[in-house]
């Protein structure tokens, strides 16, 4: 017998659905009802996962329900914020009681221990589609944003780039081939701990979703400023090397999907982000810096602009 909507939604989503603090009214009304400390700004970002277009039609659904919830996690951690909680929006072919079980797996691994809470959502019936709206909190006036990048600022970026671009084209080749490169497509991990050694340092930040050069060039874009990419700074995995060493550095510049983050620091504060990582045991790589102009600018190790063959993925 198919469940009803309301059938699915109680038996699926339960655990998820346990509000956290500051939910005063979660999942089983028109609305929730949520409240904000005085001394706190709501932090609300959103994404879409279309099947076929953000994820391949074989991934597995725990890998689906990851991601869905990762991807919105980074979101709050390029804005510096804490993750409260989540609404849920599911189109789904089928309600099938064995991938609603470990899309609801995947969502739950994302969560980890964050404490971020299901708090509302819509399901209906159609081909699938998970959009999620993420709420977080942040200290008034503390946010990250990408707007605050000077001339002279360091460009840095965490963890190693194209992994995920390398991940998928093994994916889409059958999946064959490094199981590091493939789990970084299907499980990417939101820097939230990285975001929280940013505080009182980075001047802008930004999640790389579309690739490098596309959201680094969003920062310059709002700061109206350009930046200077040294290609041999990069930071690659031996395993995007020895899987793609041909395509290695094009898939970190314009791949997308990594959720690493790019983030400037001022001069000043350099010796403070190298220490505070440093000792946090936490990776970030500078990767250039911020100049005048307009634009982002590849220099290769000959000291050459490059043009990149690629600058991003672009959904239109």
């Amino acid at each position: 017998m198919a469940l009803s909507e309301f059938a699915l939604i109680a038996r699926y989503f339960a655990q998820a659905r346990l509000a956290g603090a500051g939910a005063d009214l979660g999942i089983g009304d028109d609305a929730a009802l949520l409240s904000v400390p005085g001394d706190c700004q709501l932090v609300v970002a959103a994404d879409t996962l279309v099947q076929g277009v953000h994820f391949p039609p074989a991934l597995a659904a725990a890998d689906i329900g990851y991601r869905a919830l990762a991807v919105n996690l980074s979101d709050l951690a390029a804005m510096g914020a804490a993750p409260r909680w989540y609404t849920l929006c599911l189109t789904l072919p089928a309600a099938e009681a064995a991938w609603l079980a470990d899309f609801c797996d995947g969502l739950a691994e994302a969560a980890g221990t964050t404490g971020i809470s299901l708090v509302g959502g819509d399901t209906t019936r159609g081909p699938l589609c998970i959009s999620v709206q993420i709420l977080g909190t942040v200290k008034a006036g503390a946010a990250l944003l990408r707007s605050g990048a000077a001339p002279g600022d360091g460009v840095y970026v965490t963890g190693t780039l194209g992994d995920a671009a390398g991940g998928l084209a093994l994916i889409q080749a059958g999946g064959a081939g490094s199981a590091y490169l493939q789990r970084r497509f299907r499980r990417p991990s939101p820097r939230l701990r990285e975001a929280g050694l940013l505080a009182g340092l980075a001047s802008a930040c930004i999640d790389i979703s579309d690739g490098l050069l596309a959201d680094l060039g969003h920062i310059c874009d709002a700061s109206a400023v350009a930046a200077s990419v040294q290609l041999p700074r990069l930071p690659l995995s031996d395993a995007l090397l020895a899987a793609f060493p041909g395509q290695a550095q094009d898939f970190a510049l314009a791949g997308g999907d990594d959720y690493e983050l790019c983030f400037t620091v001022p001069p000043a504060l350099t010796a403070a982000l190298e220490r505070r990582f440093g000792d946090a045991g936490c990776r970030c790589s500078r990767i250039g810096e911020i100049v005048a102009g307009r634009g982002v600018r590849c220099i290769d190790a000959n000291g050459d602009t490059l043009a990149p063959k690629k600058v991003g993925y672009e959904h239109f």
